[in-house]
């Protein structure tokens, strides 16, 4: 606890203390290339006094190139507004509370052609930008992920992980909500992983991160919100693009999108398949004990999977814009493809009684097809009030078949032989309806009020067939299993925000009532004969956010909220998995959610090219579920359970550099203290209690990612992450660092252009676990794909034409980096 209370320390130090002058105006206006008067999009715009040069506050231009800066007081400003490749504009301005707001109107920014002549900038967007409650990323330029997968964009994300099974995690907790589009979407921790594998990268535009939401969003995910906005611009005409790459693994994708805007029409559409060639493996060396700690026997493990395929990926809406008051939109995207893996495990042990050596190789065959559909209204009673309606619905289904084929040896001599075949069919429906209410009665005061609503229903059959091969299978009795899991979340929330002076707020509530109910199907038996296991459950869950404007325009925050985890569908199937007699899994159809309680403190710093985050953040856990492991004679039994409370506490350094307008840097540093508290279980038919010592560590990441401009309109990107060693139940994960890099470059006045980019070019993208237990210990070692380098060439058409402003649709705006704006968005 001294380097946490160190860390909070060091924060608290970095911190300005004296007060600021009231603020009260603001200024807006619309930027545009002044050669072809297209408006430019993600513009840094910034606000001093005037004879200074430290901005006070600031903001970047929107899809339609507008701008507003709000929190003035009376004086004298100097407005600056920049964009790489573009001279800087600067005009004086006199704001005074008696004339009310300033609008700038329309501002032209010059190209510098000193600047284009040297070096052919991109005009890419910034990679990041600060909201007061979120982090947002802008992949759609991301160079190490072209030609990847949703899974490769986010590996690249500050603060985020990606694991070799495809689980994410956001600052070390793999208790987080993956959000598309502001919604569910259907993704659940049971089906994430396979969507985010075959979602193409192309179709992402950015990522929101979003550590500690308010009671407007749902507090599901004990860590925060990951939100993957799809693509979907609004300039005005018609533009497109078509895409197409090759891997060194013998993988491919194409893909074309299209989109066109007019005064009442916003529409568009794309559809893209992606062929996904992987290599992967494992090592796994488990010693058994005696009583007195001393090894006696082994197991080891040595496992290879290749695998192939990939879906095809479609996309399309509209929004129409019946009056300047009420707007319908439209939007759907789908997945539909299969996916074909073949792994062999390699087996040698001397446990007595037991095999020599043995093989075991599994042939699957995935098909999975899904997506959304949302109808959305929106209505705008004022300038200032509005109400937002969406309906959605998420149907998934991936069904698949898996063939094992077993051989043993033995050391007394003989072998024999095993067969097996098991057919699955996961099916799911989801529907969400969510009205929210906007009504800001001032600048400085904001209701918000709405509700949400979402059903799954998920049933999830497995049949399995035994044998020596395939010519003498059998119905597998004692394999089969049909899984039904039902989840209803009704939820109410309210929000109000305001500002005095220097001093602004945000309160909210958010009640939800869960209604969840399991049943665990064997052979032979129907839905009634089985009771359900039902959970019934009423929550709250209030948030609080403070915030204090500092000199300069910077600003400190501090929150609070309560957050959720529900368990959710494998971790609840009491069916006891035997497909591999060596290492069983099984549910617990009795798993209570896991309940926390965060609280954070913000500050960010803005210099003329150089902007500071530090987070400080704690958060304490009640009855967090993990899989814990056992040994029942020699076969190791896994299952989940609520094991304990945990506290983590850590600090979030976040720093982006501009130099020279050609390089941009982003580099976060992640320290964080983990604790888990000690436990004792008793598994039924265990021999002894599982026992987890308490543990506790110091951890920490970091990310680097730089972007370069270069001459001939070349463009550089690497990035590069270290994991350092961290806690997790009966054990530790060893470090893991690793670097993908990528280059592009433009043809034909940006209308073509080539990346080459290189995933874990170092191949050093694996994990390696050391676990231990009554009676064991064990280390287990597995790594995915590895070194892969990918050709992207893309070509971009249209017509587009300056833009009209016009409403954004929820989830898709952007909003300044002030309190009233930016604090207390939500879906």
């Amino acid at each position: 606890m001294k380097k946490l209370v160190s860390i909070i320390l060091f924060v608290v130090w970095m911190l300005p203390s004296s007060a600021s002058v009231e603020a009260t105006g603001s200024v807006r206006g619309n930027v545009i290339d002044a050669k072809t008067k297209e408006p430019m999009e993600f513009v840094n715009v910034s606000v001093r006094k005037a004879g200074t040069t430290v901005p006070l506050t600031g903001a970047v231009t929107d899809h339609s190139g507008e701008f507003q800066i709000g929190r003035l007081s009376d004086g004298e400003y100097t407005l600056s507004i920049s964009f790489i490749g573009y001279r800087t504009y600067e005009k004086n301005f006199t704001y005074s509370s008696k004339n009310g707001n300033i609008d700038f109107k329309m501002i032209e920014l010059e190209p510098d052609s000193q600047v284009l002549g040297e070096v052919k900038v991109l005009g890419q967007k910034s990679q990041m930008k600060f909201e007061i409650d979120k982090k947002v990323f802008n992949v759609d330029q991301n160079i190490s992920s072209t030609g990847g997968t949703a899974s490769d964009v986010l590996s690249n994300i500050p603060s985020v992980e990606v694991d070799n099974e495809g689980e994410v995690s956001l600052r070390g907790s793999t208790s987080v909500t993956v959000w598309i589009n502001g919604k569910a979407s259907g993704l659940s921790a049971d089906n994430r992983a396979q969507i985010l594998e075959q979602m193409p990268a192309e179709s992402i535009e950015r990522i929101e991160v979003i550590t500690n939401p308010s009671a407007k969003y749902s507090p599901e995910g004990t860590s925060g919100i990951i939100n993957i906005v799809l693509k979907e611009d609004r300039k005005a005409g018609y533009f497109g693009s078509l895409q197409a790459g090759v891997d060194t693994r013998g993988g491919w994708n194409t893909s074309g999108n299209i989109n066109y805007s007019s005064g009442k029409i916003d529409a568009y559409a794309n559809i893209g398949y992606r062929r996904r060639v992987t290599e992967g493996g494992g090592i796994s060396n488990r010693t058994n004990l005696d009583a007195e700690g001393n090894p006696v026997s082994f197991l080891n493990q040595l496992s290879e999977n290749d695998g192939h395929g990939g879906p095809v990926f479609v996309r399309a809406g509209a929004t129409y814009h019946l009056t300047k008051q009420d707007h319908f939109n439209i939007g759907a995207f789908g997945m539909f493809g299969d996916r074909n893996q073949t792994t062999t495990i390699n087996y040698s042990s001397n446990i007595p009684g037991s095999f020599a050596e043995r093989q075991r190789i599994t042939d699957s065959k995935n098909k999975m097809k899904g997506g959304n559909v949302e109808l959305g209204y929106k209505h705008d009673f004022s300038k200032t009030s509005n109400l937002d309606i969406t309906a959605s619905w998420n149907p998934w289904n991936m069904d698949g078949t898996s063939i094992y084929k077993q051989r043993s040896q033995y050391d007394a001599g003989g072998e024999d032989f095993s067969y097996q075949r098991q057919e699955s069919d996961m099916r799911s429906n989801g529907w969400e309806l969510q009205a929210d209410y906007v009504n800001a009665f001032s600048e400085n005061s904001k209701l918000e009020a709405g509700y949400k609503g979402t059903m799954s229903r998920e049933k999830s059959p497995v049949e399995t067939f035994s044998g020596t091969t395939v010519d003498d299978e059998l119905p597998d009795e004692e394999l089969y299993n049909k899984f039904y899991y039902d989840r209803d979340i009704q939820a109410l929330y309210a929000t109000y925000s305001g500002r005095l002076d220097k001093f602004g707020f945000q309160a909210g509530l958010r009640g939800e009532y869960s209604h969840i109910e399991t049943r665990s199907l064997g052979f032979g038996q129907s839905k009634g004969e089985v009771s359900p296991y039902k959970n019934d459950y009423f929550s709250l869950f209030p948030s609080v956010f403070l915030t204090y404007t500092l000199p300069a325009g910077n600003e400190i925050q501090v929150n609070y909220t309560r957050r959720i985890s529900r368990p959710w569908g494998r971790q609840l199937n009491s069916f006891v998995n035997v497909t591999d007699s060596t290492n069983i899994s099984y549910g617990n159809p009795y798993l209570d959610p896991e309940f926390s309680n965060a609280y954070e403190l913000n500050y960010i710093k803005n210099w003329e090219s150089h902007t500071l985050s530090i987070s400080a953040y704690y958060r304490s856990t009640n009855d967090v579920i993990q899989r814990i492991s056992y040994l029942d004679g020699n076969i190791m039994k896994s299952t989940y359970e609520n094991v304990a409370k945990s506290q983590s506490a850590g600090t979030e350094l976040v720093l982006k550099n501009n130099f020279a307008r050609i390089l941009d840097l982003t580099t976060t540093v992640n320290l964080y203290y983990n604790k888990l508290d000690g436990f004792s279980y008793l598994p039924e038919g265990a021999q002894a209690p599982v026992i987890g010592k308490a543990n506790e560590d110091f951890s920490w990441d970091a990310k680097m990612i730089a972007n370069v401009a270069l001459p001939a309109s070349f463009s550089l990107q690497v990035t590069g992450s270290y994991n350092s060693k961290r806690i997790i139940a009966q054990g530790y994960r060893k470090a893991n660092y690793s670097v993908d890099a990528g280059v592009r470059k433009a043809f034909w006045d940006r209308k073509l252009s080539l990346s080459v980019n290189a995933r874990d070019i170092f191949n050093t993208r694996k994990w390696k676990t050391e676990t231990s237990g009554t009676g064991f210990t064990q280390y287990a070692e597995n790594w995915r794909t590895g070194r892969t380098v990918g050709f992207t060439l893309t070509y971009s058409f249209g017509n587009m034409k300056a833009s009209r402003n016009r409403p954004q649709q929820r989830g898709q705006q952007d909003q300044n980096n002030n309190m009233m704006n930016g604090m207390d968005e939500g879906f």
